[in-house]
C-alpha cells in the first residue's frame, strides 16, 4: 500500500509515518537478510545475536514503549480485488501445553499463549499483540506484518514475545525472536491485505512454547464471513495496554474494495495490532486472521487480513 494512504487517527499517539520511519536497521536484501527458499511469496530475517531482545526490555522500557498504532487507512483505493490467492482449506490441529511447566509467577491472564509483542523499530520501542500457533518447530508466534516490518522497509529489531502478559507481570518470561517472517506483498510494497508476520522465539528455560503456554491452531482459505473472536492489548486511550481485551462479531467485506480483508465490530485501539483472530466464541477456536487497521470513516471497525494462500506460504516457511 502506498504510504501516502496510511495515516493516523485522533486516538494515535504519533503519526503513522513516525511508526515506520526507516532507522539504522538491515533491510531485507542487505547484507544478513535470507530469502526463504520455500516460495518467492515469503520474506526471511535472520535476527542478529546482537539485535535480539536480551536484557533490554526492562519493566520501564516496557511501560514507555509506544502502541504500534493500529493503521488508519484512508477509503481511497489502493490494493487491487481479488489480489488473494485463495487454494484449498488448511488446518493445523493446536498443540496443548505441559501440564508440568508452570510459571515463574502467578498466571493473571485466562489465555496463556496470548501476550505482547515488544520491538524497536526506526530508533523507537513499540508494543503490539501476538499469539503462539501451532507449529512444527513449536517456537512461532504470529502477529501483524507491521509489528515485524516497515513494509515497505526494514524488519524490527528487540522483538520479544511475552505470553500471559497483565499489569506488568510476566509470569512465563520474555522470549526473544530469532527469525522473522512476513509476505513479500508487505515487506517489498506495504500491501495491507497481506499485514501478517511470524517470529520464531527461543526459549528462556529450554522448554518449547508450545509446550509452555499451549499453541492455537491455525487455519488458511476458509470460507468468507465468518463470526470472529478478536484478542489482543490496546494501550491507546480509553485502554491501558495493562489487560486483554477482546472483540467479537460477523465478519464483513472491506467497505471500499480497496483490500481483500474483512471487519468485524471493534473499538480495540493501538496495541492491540497482531492480537489473534480465533473463529468462533472465545479464544479456543482455530486462529485464522489478526488486528490490521481501521478506516477513518468507519467507526468501531477492526480490519483483519484474509489469510489465504500467501500467507499460508509465509506460515509454513515460518513453522518448519
Amino acid at each position: 500500500m502506498n504510504r501516502s494512504r496510511i495515516r493516523s487517527g485522533a486516538l494515535a499517539a504519533l503519526a503513522i509515518s513516525a511508526l515506520f520511519v526507516t532507522g539504522g536497521l538491515v533491510t531485507s536484501g542487505s547484507v544478513g537478510a535470507t530469502a526463504a527458499t520455500q516460495s518467492t511469496d515469503v520474506d526471511r530475517w535472520v535476527v542478529p545475536q546482537t539485535q535480539q531482545g536480551g536484557d533490554y526490555w526492562t519493566a520501564a522500557r516496557m511501560q514507555a514503549a509506544i502502541p504500534g498504532e493500529v493503521l488508519i487507512v484512508d477509503n481511497v483505493a489502493s490494493a487491487r480485488p481479488g489480489d488473494v490467492e485463495v487454494g484449498q482449506e488448511k488446518k493445523v490441529s493446536k498443540q496443548s501445553r505441559d501440564p508440568k511447566i508452570t510459571p515463574t509467577a502467578t498466571q493473571q491472564t485466562p489465555v496463556a499463549n496470548i501476550g505482547k509483542v515488544f520491538f524497536t523499530l526506526g530508533g523507537s520501542d513499540y508494543v503490539c499483540s501476538g499469539n503462539a500457533i501451532s507449529s512444527a518447530n513449536e517456537s512461532t508466534v504470529a502477529t501483524a506484518g507491521h509489528c515485524v516490518n516497515e513494509g515497505p522497509g526494514a524488519f524490527a529489531s528487540r522483538l520479544v514475545f511475552v505470553p500471559a502478559y497483565e499489569n506488568g507481570a510476566a509470569p512465563f518470561g520474555q522470549w526473544n525472536a530469532t527469525e522473522l517472517y512476513a509476505p513479500t506483498q508487505w515487506t517489498s510494497g506495504g500491501n495491507i491485505t497481506y499485514d501478517t508476520g511470524f517470529a520464531i522465539v527461543s526459549s528462556p528455560t529450554g522448554a518449547t512454547l508450545s509446550d509452555t503456554v499451549g499453541a492455537s491452531g491455525v487455519t488458511f482459505n476458509t470460507a468468507r464471513g465468518l463470526t470472529y473472536s478478536a484478542f489482543g492489548y490496546p494501550a491507546a486511550a480509553p485502554f491501558t495496554g495493562q489487560t486483554l481485551q477482546s472483540c467479537y462479531g460477523k465478519a464483513t467485506d472491506d467497505p471500499y474494495a480497496q483490500s481483500e480483508s474483512q471487519g468485524i465490530p471493534c473499538n480495540m485501539t493501538g496495541g492491540s495490532s497482531g492480537g489473534p483472530w480465533f473463529i468462533g466464541s472465545g479464544s479456543a477456536g482455530y486462529q485464522s486472521s489478526v488486528n490490521s487497521f481501521g478506516y477513518n470513516t468507519v467507526a468501531n471497525t477492526m480490519f483483519g487480513p484474509y489469510w489465504g494462500s500467501v500467507i499460508a506460504s509465509t506460515y509454513a516457511a515460518a513453522a518448519a
